[in-house]
Parts: structure tokens; C-alpha cells; sequence
């Protein structure tokens, strides 16, 4: 059961090119702009405050007994609505088109989705009910023009995780739920470093070091060795249109509690991503995500490939489509955590209660309709996400409301927010 929990714990670099991306949210400036400011306070009124308020509900007609969505994180509860975030962010960007630039980054997150985004040792002992408070980023950002004519953009601190396109913030995704891939095969939240290296207006190198997913030093680490990432993006292919980012991760990520301190350190955990974004039209985002896991100490492994489109087909609707096939070869990656701490529990190695399933295909399509509404002409902004999903086990097994059905259909979605 341990080995189950823990191996489930999973946009900095790349951020899906669909509506979701055009939702960011507007930004309150701290500091009124003076034209006799020093050099400073000139920086200074440079940081901006943003939040968002957002909950949701993914109802189950089956109502399973146990109440569980099975394989979902972000509505998990079933016909239960809940408060999933209430966000406030402070930050300081970077300016990217010269020399030296300075900035950072401060967000704390409180409601249901913070269960699934601790780091141990920081935030996973801080409440042990549903809604728990998590630092979802902090860290300090910089532009340096270093090894290339257009630099290099560096993060490090308390950093989400790059991998894939489906993102903490909901504004930054075009979906209530997650996908599989997006849940069980890439990593969630580091401490850490992040680069990335800009080589040409086409190519930039990425790279990273951090202590492990959602780990931190010392006793709060599940094991001794760091982890880190490598990849790179192709941008600005066919006319602009298509851009294509491959990012691996590999490292230790084992609890010594599991294995054991000499095989939790030597036992790697391989993690691999390919993701194209191509803008069809102005209105028209296809994007296609291809991720393989492999783990040398729980002996497990997961193939998946994901396919979305989105339409704006009206100025406040976006139509937004999710179709994946997501294979679990061992059965020790899709479950989930009964109790509200049996996540971290997971994470760290100790006993937790799970629900989880054989070695199955999983099939899953969601459907929804993005409306969001601008509250003023410059800030604030209102937004309903509604979906309509099903999911089904392609090879026979009965995984889904509470081991009974092969099939699993959920509607729900959530409402947002945000300035």
C-alpha cells in the first residue's frame, strides 16, 4: 500500500496554448508610478497582487459507496461541493529583453486541491482536514545575459513542477478534473532550481536540480539523492504555429521506508514528456501529450498519450475537448487516498488507506464549455467551467464507484473569481 501511495505523488517551462492560457488573471499594481522615483522604487512599483477564488463539484449519478471519485484529485468527493482553492500571489516579473532583471514570486493557496501540493517537512503537518493551506510557489526569478545572446531565465525556491500541460492554477488549464497523466506521471511541487537557456528564438535548453517531488531536506526528504530535469523546446515552428517541448526527469523518488536507505538512493524513477501545441487558427488550439513513466524500485511503469482542442467559437465561450488513453502496467500508480493527509502519507512512505486497482487500460474523454466574463473593463474577471466526463477500463477490469463498474460517468465543473 505504501509503495501504491507514494508512487502516485506527481507551467514554469510550457503552458498549453489554449483558452485556459488566456484567462491569466488580471494584476493590481502595489505602487503608483513616479517619474522621480529612484532606481528602486522604480523596481519596486513593479510588483503586482493577484488571487482567485475557485470551487467545484463532480457529481456521480452511480453514488459510490465509499464516495469516491476513483482516479480523480481535484473531485475526488463525489456530489460534494468544495472550496478546491482561495489564492493570493505576489510577484515581481522579470523583464526578459535585456540585461539584468530581478523579480520573485510569492503564493499561498488554501482549500481542497492543497492535500495533493505539499512539500514535506513545510505544509503537509499544518491542518489535517480537507481544506489545508499550502506556499504554492516562492521563489526568486532572474534574467541574465549569460552563455547567449538571449540569456537565460532562472527560478529557485519553492517551484511548481513544469512537466506537461495541465497546471495547479486553474486558470492555467481548460479543465475542472486532470487528466491521468496529469495526475499520476509528472511531478507536482520542488525545492529547487530551474533554467532555461535560450539558445536561439527557436531552441531553449531546460534544465533543473531540486531535492525530489514534493520533498524538502534533512528528515523531511523521503530519501537522500536529489533529482533533476532535462529537456528542451522547439518554438516558433511552421510559421509560428507549432511549438514542441520534450522534458525527462530522473532521480531517486522512493521513500527509504518503502525500500530501504541503500535502494530508496539507487533505485532511479525515470519521467518523460513530449508536448506540441499547433494554433490551427486564432481560435483553434490543438495540443498532443505523449508521457512515459518508469520506476527501476517499484518495478512499475505507465504509458499515456492525451489529445486536446479548444475553440473560442464566441468572444466570452471557449468549447474545450480531452481525450486520453492511459495505460497502468503494474496497477501501482492510478489510486487514491481515503483519508484528507493519506496523499502526503503516501508521499512520505508512511501507511495510509487507498483505494486502487489492477493492471488496467484506462479510456477517458471530457467534454466542456469555458464562459468567462470581465467583472470591470481592467480587472477582475468571472468564470464557469462546466464538464461532462467518462471514463471506462479498455481491458475488462472494474476500477471505477467503489470496485462495482468497469465505467465511471461524472458531470460537474467549477466556478471562478480572480482579479
Amino acid at each position: 500500500m505504501e509503495k501504491v501511495r507514494y508512487l502516485v505523488a506527481t507551467g514554469v517551462l510550457a503552458v498549453m496554448a489554449t483558452e485556459a492560457a488566456t484567462t491569466a488573471r488580471a494584476e493590481v499594481s502595489l505602487f503608483e508610478q513616479k517619474t522621480d522615483a529612484s532606481e528602486f522604487e522604480n523596481w519596486l512599483r513593479g510588483t503586482t497582487l493577484a488571487g482567485h477564488i475557485e470551487g467545484g463539484i463532480s457529481a456521480n449519478p452511480a453514488r459510490p459507496d465509499n464516495g469516491i471519485n476513483f482516479g480523480n484529485f481535484i473531485g475526488d468527493h463525489a456530489n460534494q461541493p468544495q472550496l478546491n482553492q482561495f489564492s493570493l500571489k505576489l510577484a515581481h516579473p522579470v523583464d526578459t529583453s535585456g540585461g539584468y532583471s530581478f523579480g520573485f514570486t510569492l503564493e499561498a493557496s488554501y482549500g481542497s486541491d492543497s492535500r495533493y501540493y505539499h512539500l514535506l517537512g513545510i505544509s503537509d503537518r499544518a491542518l489535517n482536514s480537507r481544506y489545508q493551506i499550502i506556499p504554492a510557489q516562492a521563489h526568486v526569478d532572474a534574467h541574465l545575459p549569460w552563455f547567449t545572446k538571449l540569456g537565460v531565465e532562472m527560478h529557485a525556491g519553492i517551484l511548481q513542477a513544469p512537466m506537461g500541460p495541465e497546471a495547479f492554477d486553474p486558470t492555467a488549464r481548460p479543465f475542472y478534473t486532470f487528466s491521468y497523466t496529469g495526475e499520476y506521471s509528472v511531478p507536482f511541487e520542488h525545492v529547487g532550481m530551474m533554467a532555461t537557456i535560450h539558445v536561439s528564438p527557436m531552441i531553449d535548453v531546460l534544465t533543473g536540480i531540486d531535492t525530489g517531488n514534493q520533498t524538502t531536506f534533512g528528515r523531511s526528504d523521503n530519501n537522500d539523492e536529489p533529482a533533476g530535469y532535462a529537456g528542451i523546446a522547439l518554438n516558433n515552428l511552421a510559421d509560428g504555429k507549432l511549438t514542441i517541448t520534450e522534458l525527462s526527469r530522473f532521480g531517486p523518488e522512493n521513500s527509504r521506508r518503502v525500500l530501504g536507505n541503500r535502494e530508496a538512493n539507487s533505485a532511479m524513477r525515470f519521467w518523460n514528456d513530449i508536448m506540441a501545441v499547433y494554433q490551427v487558427t486564432p481560435t483553434v488550439t490543438l495540443t498532443g501529450e505523449f508521457n512515459y513513466l518508469h520506476d527501476d524500485g517499484l518495478r512499475a511503469d505507465a504509458e499515456s498519450f492525451v489529445s486536446y482542442l479548444s475553440w473560442k467559437f464566441a468572444p466570452e465561450f471557449t468549447f474545450n475537448y480531452r481525450g486520453e488513453i492511459y495505460r497502468d502496467n503494474t496497477g501501482q500508480l492510478v489510486s487514491n487516498a481515503l483519508t484528507d493527509e493519506g496523499y502526503m502519507n503516501g508521499v512520505a512512505g508512511r501507511s495510509t488507506p487507498v483505494e486502487s486497482a489492477p493492471p488496467t487500460t484506462y479510456g477517458a474523454l471530457t467534454l466542456g464549455v469555458t464562459w468567462r466574463k470581465a467583472l470591470t473593463k481592467d480587472l477582475g474577471y468571472f468564470a464557469i467551467r462546466p464538464e461532462v466526463r467518462f471514463d471506462r477500463s479498455l481491458n475488462g477490469t472494474t476500477p471505477f464507484n467503489d470496485g462495482r463498474n468497469s465505467g465511471m460517468f461524472t458531470f460537474g465543473g467549477d466556478m471562478m473569481i480572480g482579479f
